[in-house]
């Protein structure tokens, strides 16, 4: 193999400036090959093409190497016939001694003391086979040339042997590269994998507490559900981004949580609850905030809609009396959500509101309790399911169907839409 080694790194003598400038096209050719294609097939196929072309050789094969299998795997041929084995096994002797030689060519006469040729060695005479390349980057093997015999039955000079290893290069950089982006691509699937897992174990969470908060209360089951739902349901409305819509489904679905911390006995009570218990209740927005804060939400709001969902924009809120711009926009989406379910649910002291006095309500409130452009989002969303411009019948599982097919509702959304119009710039603020 010494011997080997010395004759192939013998100095390259030039043979015409011809051949020279056409040696440089077809490696300029293959470089922009390597760089520019997507299809790797393809740019192994056409860099195959492009060497033998170059120097008119006969036929010949690009094979690339999976140390793993311990074998060669053609990927591109030309002319060798079907009878030509796809695959080739090599022995890590002869994987090291590959490495050694790195990107030169080797004579197949004089390489027969190694294993490829002891074992292949006959396919490769019987399709006239001179030259193999290894392919070798960064130390690393990661394919074959199989080089057949010149149209012109001239041996191949040192400059020949010379441009088929400098292109040799270039399509193992191309071997190189698509081995890196499939161990990228393999890489970001078990990452977006384990994210989605991650991401869904969240949400089930948040779900799960959502029902713990819910159970306290026999007479609003499901409550922060709803609430979850319609957040999401405004916040498509007002064409968020499908994270920022995750986001404000959480805040919605994790609102009341500071509710585990209040007696059962004031939530339940079958009666409104006097200013004492009244007092004891209001205490929930601050304590869900204490809750929620210390933990690493995906969504950095959560905690202030929690926090401030009971706040209005006339200032006449809690805990705070926070005014319009002061309060976060999260929250005045999870005030909207939670007001409506209240108003469109049975409670243990008042039944809950025909639709028509729901959308009164909003349209009373907008501007004072509701942002208007919340609102709006709101009762949009009710108007594509009640027109039938929505096929999503998100309001009517959550409502019930006789709910949204009250007389007349579908034209008085229309006109309270139209009367709430479009609004001030103010309670746009975050």
């Amino acid at each position: 193999m010494n011997d080997l080694l010395n004759k192939t790194a013998e100095s390259p003598k030039t043979n015409g400036g011809s051949k020279i400038v056409h040696a440089f096209g077809a490696l300029a050719d293959l470089g922009a090959e390597v760089a520019n294609r997507s299809n790797f097939r393809d740019t192994i196929r056409t860099s195959l093409h492009l060497l033998l072309g170059s120097l008119g050789i006969m036929r010949g094969g690009v094979a690339r190497y999976s140390r793993f299998e311990g074998e060669l795997s053609l990927a591109a041929v030309r002319g060798l016939g079907d009878e030509f084995p796809l695959a080739i096994s090599l022995t890590r002797e002869d994987e090291r001694a590959f490495l050694e030689c790195g990107t030169r060519a080797l004579e197949v006469a004089d390489a027969r003391d190694l294993t490829l040729l002891s074992l292949s060695g006959w396919i490769l005479e019987a399709k006239d086979i001179e030259l193999i390349v290894p392919l070798v980057v960064h130390d690393e093997l990661l394919g074959m040339l199989f080089i057949g015999e010149k149209a012109s039955g001239e041996r191949y000079t040192t400059h020949d042997k010379d441009v088929i290893c400098a292109m040799g290069r270039h399509i193992g950089v191309a071997i190189s590269q698509r081995n890196l982006l499939t161990e990228l691509e393999r890489k970001a699937d078990e990452t977006r994998k384990l994210y989605d897992e991650m991401r869904t174990t969240y949400n089930d969470t948040v779900r799960a507490f959502a029902a713990a908060i819910d159970s306290k209360d026999k007479y609003t089951e499901g409550h922060s559900t709803r609430v979850g739902k319609y957040t999401e349901i405004i916040a498509r409305e007002l064409a968020w981004a499908e994270d920022e819509i995750e986001g404000a489904s959480v805040a919605g679905y994790l609102h009341d949580v500071g509710k585990l911390t209040v007696e059962r006995k004031i939530i339940n009570a079958p009666y409104k609850i006097d200013a004492k218990e009244s007092k004891e209740l209001n205490r929930h927005p601050a304590v869900g905030y204490e809750i929620l804060m210390p933990i690493h939400h995906p969504y950095a709001d959560v905690p202030l809609a929690a926090k401030y969902h009971h706040e209005r924009l006339d200032g006449r809120g809690y805990p705070d009396g926070l005014y319009d711009r002061e309060i976060p926009y999260i929250a005045k989406i999870v005030n909207l959500a939670d007001s409506f379910d209240a108003m469109t649910t049975d409670r243990p002291y008042k039944r809950r509101r025909s639709a028509p006095d729901v959308v009164e309500d909003l349209r009373r409130n907008s501007g004072l309790q509701f942002a208007p452009e919340i609102t709006s989002a709101l009762l949009r969303g009710l108007l594509r399911e009640t027109s039938g411009d929505s096929k999503n019948r998100r309001f009517r599982k959550l409502l019930g169907r006789d709910y949204m097919e009250t007389e007349n509702l579908t034209p008085l959304l229309r006109k309270t839409l139209d009367e709430i119009g479009t609004t001030q710039a103010i309670t746009l603020s975050v």
